[in-house]
């Protein structure tokens, strides 16, 4: 399917978290946009060349299309679904897309000691944002117990997948629409586009300087839709944000958001956003995920021992917090 984007218009990139705008337009620069992973993924590059420049940016809407189809656990087709119908009776033989993922979501749950953990899933299956609902208390303690990456045996010499906890689930969406903005990045670039952005919701991925075409990054207010915390310039670099406000509902005043403690079941609470910077997506995607549920002082700990990782964290109370590196560049 193409996706072909209009040339010579002005193209904003708007995410959940996120606010980008650009200079001057320039002929050579081309976009598209399209509904995948459950938010928009918008696609902006420059080229020489408009017939490459528009089949660069119909490769990354398919590939995107592609794991979406791959990683989706709502959709029962998907191969993530299949996954968690067969993987707690026998080990499941999977793409290697899939392994690279999961592997890479272990490596973060040891890393974070299960702050992150993809096998939330267990519990957050019963959560339905849309209609105001939660699971009551005997029901999270009870699909508590199968919230354990440990109980996740990855094989990545057979590509299989075993749960050795029969109802543990798992759930992706921390950290793939980061590995999904990087795919794009890396069919960009073995295009021979040298300039580009690529943003799934709240992970985005510059791609180059971009030029003349200057970016800067507003942090959105978690409480006012309209309004932005801080503005940071950004080049060369993916940032994710995680928010208490993208998918969540109130109930006798509290917020229940999509973004679960582990070690609860619960949503997590002691933040309101967290933005992460890293060189990659996949993790800026999970890193903001991770930060989001270890609170103010561990998650700073974390990011301030990630070489090359910087974070912007806001507390709930509302109060801004920069990472010890961050801080140094803006002296």
């Amino acid at each position: 399917m193409k996706h072909r984007g209009h040339k010579n218009r002005i193209f904003l990139l708007f995410s959940l978290s996120v606010f980008f705008y650009s200079s001057a337009l320039q002929a050579e620069w081309h976009s598209a946009d399209k509904t995948l992973m459950g938010t928009q993924v918008s696609v902006e590059l420059w080229s020489d060349d408009p017939d490459v420049g528009l089949d660069a940016i119909d490769a990354v809407l398919d590939e995107v299309e592609r794991l979406d189809l791959m990683m989706n656990p709502w959709n029962a087709a998907s191969e993530l679904a299949r996954i968690n119908r067969e993987a707690g009776k026998h080990p499941v033989t999977t793409t290697p897309e899939i392994v690279e993922v999961v592997e890479r979501a272990l490596h973060y749950s040891r890393l974070s000691d299960g702050a992150f953990d993809i096998s939330f899933a267990s519990v957050g299956q019963y959560y339905e944002y849309r209609e105001g609902k939660a699971p009551n208390a005997s029901q999270v303690a009870l699909s508590k117990q199968d919230i354990d990456f440990r109980a996740i045996r990855l094989n990545t010499n057979t590509r299989s997948i075993f749960f050795k906890k029969p109802g543990l689930q798992i759930d992706l969406g921390g950290i793939a629409k980061g590995y999904a903005v990087d795919r794009a990045v890396s069919i960009l670039r073995s295009a021979g586009i040298t300039s580009a952005v690529v943003a799934a919701g709240g992970d985005t991925r510059i791609l180059g300087d971009l030029g003349e075409r200057s970016r800067t990054i507003g942090i959105r207010h978690p409480r006012k839709k309209d309004e932005f915390v801080v503005m940071i310039p950004l080049e060369n670099t993916a940032i994710s944000t995680s928010g208490d406000y993208e998918r969540f509902f109130i109930k006798d005043g509290v917020r229940v958001h999509h973004i679960l403690d582990p070690d609860t079941g619960r949503s997590s609470a002691g933040a309101q956003s967290v933005s992460v910077l890293s060189p990659l997506a996949i993790d800026s995607d999970a890193l903001s995920t991770t930060t989001f549920v270890l609170g103010l002082e561990r998650g700073l700990a974390l990011i301030n021992s990630l070489s090359g990782v910087d974070a912007i964290i806001i507390d709930g109370e509302g109060k801004l917090h920069y990472s010890d590196e961050l801080l140094l560049k803006s002296r």
